[in-house]
């Protein structure tokens, strides 16, 4: 799953922990939270995402969640309706195909150009869509790539979400874990242009994933999802969803208000030593291709050459004889919609993934094919 929280390398802020500490042992916040969340996690969330847009957010556009899968959830019940059909990217974060189905919800795959630091095939997007289509999500940073979008091929995005006058779907989970050439742009930087539904969570940045605070954003100034029946239909939704725990929600106002940018900077240089290590090491092993150096996030795509191997039929094979005869646990690229290639994380401890590398070399080379 690619849980930071396994290595000591990663922690998360001290001012977070004391803020859950607080808010718990203030007997405050032992009862129910509001169904959308408690008003000063709201406000304070959109206070936060309004740091990088050209135009203020306000509480009501704020829905707290638990994680960011609930948020992924959320969007897509939303925008369910018969025959509608959704533009998701591959490889992509397979949570949305499951939410997808669930929905009854048609899934129409556009590519990721693997050569163009996987930018989105926006040809493909527009000969995907149709009258049915009610949206298109992009992951940025971008998991499983480990790539970050430019501001330019954002604009690019949604110009064509607004030719097809479809909403956007921002996944940004990895928020600001961008440690490349291109710095981090939320996608709701064009919300004048087109819709954009962002989703978001703590548990990436802050190292938190089991803290399960997420948020779903309508990041819509020229208010398309502020007319009353569809903010009512987003309440109703909400009062059927469990929230994240009350004390969680109440220590967000803090959290986002006093954590201090040397923290950010940690983790950011961490995650780009460990990539740049990951790459590096990748180049040494004849049997894997990696199209790009990482970006942003904290996973990163290598193509599986197939042909310089023995005895393996394919991306899950290669995985599983891998973990096998080695004990290293990497991600087949089938389960992200990319087969033969698998996905690397390498938001682990810099001695662990040396040896993980090391031994996935002993592994290529064992299998390697005789000359």
């Amino acid at each position: 799953m690619g849980d930071p929280t396994a290595h000591s390398c990663f922690r998360t802020a001290i001012v977070a922990e004391d803020a859950v500490l607080d808010s718990l042992q203030s007997y405050k916040f032992n009862g129910y939270a509001p169904t959308v969340g408690l008003p000063q996690t709201r406000r304070a969330v959109a206070e936060y995402l309004s740091r990088d847009l050209p135009y203020k957010l306000t509480s009501d556009d704020v829905f707290i969640t638990s994680g960011c899968t609930q948020a992924i959830d959320v969007a897509l019940a939303m925008l369910a309706r018969p025959s509608a059909n959704i533009l998701l990217p591959r490889p992509g974060f397979p949570i949305y195909e499951l939410c997808a189905s669930f929905r009854h919800l048609e899934v129409r795959h556009f590519d990721l150009l693997p050569q163009n630091g996987w930018e989105v095939d926006l040809d493909a997007v527009e000969a995907l869509a149709d009258h049915n289509t009610v949206a298109l999500a992009i992951i940025n940073p971008g998991n499983p790539c480990g790539n970050v979008y430019s501001y330019e091929h954002l604009e690019k995005i949604a110009e064509t979400a607004k030719k097809l006058n479809i909403p956007v779907i921002a996944d940004e989970v990895y928020g600001h874990l961008a440690f490349g050439r291109n710095p981090f742009i939320p996608m709701a930087v064009f919300g004048e242009t087109v819709p954009v539904l962002t989703l978001g969570s703590l548990s990436k940045r802050w190292i938190v994933p089991g803290w399960r605070l997420g948020w779903f954003v309508t990041t819509d100034p020229c208010g398309m999802f502020r007319e009353p029946k569809i903010i009512e239909r987003i309440k109703k939704y909400f009062d059927i969803l469990g929230g994240p725990a009350t004390f969680i929600q109440a220590a967000v106002p803090r959290i986002l208000e006093q954590t201090e940018d040397v923290y950010f900077n940690r983790t950011n240089y961490i995650l780009k030593q460990s990539s740049d290590l990951c790459f590096d090491m990748i180049k040494d092993i004849p049997c894997i291709t990696c199209p790009r150096r990482p970006e942003g996030s904290m996973a990163v795509m290598v193509k599986l050459n197939l042909s310089l191997l023995d005895d393996i039929s394919d991306d899950t094979d290669f995985c599983f004889k891998l973990a096998k005869e080695e004990s290293v646990i990497i991600l087949p690229g089938t389960a992200v919609g990319l087969k033969n290639w698998v996905r690397i994380t390498f938001a682990v401890d810099p001695f662990a993934l040396e040896e993980a590398l090391r031994r996935t070399k002993s592994f290529c080379q064992r299998h390697a094919k005789l000359l």
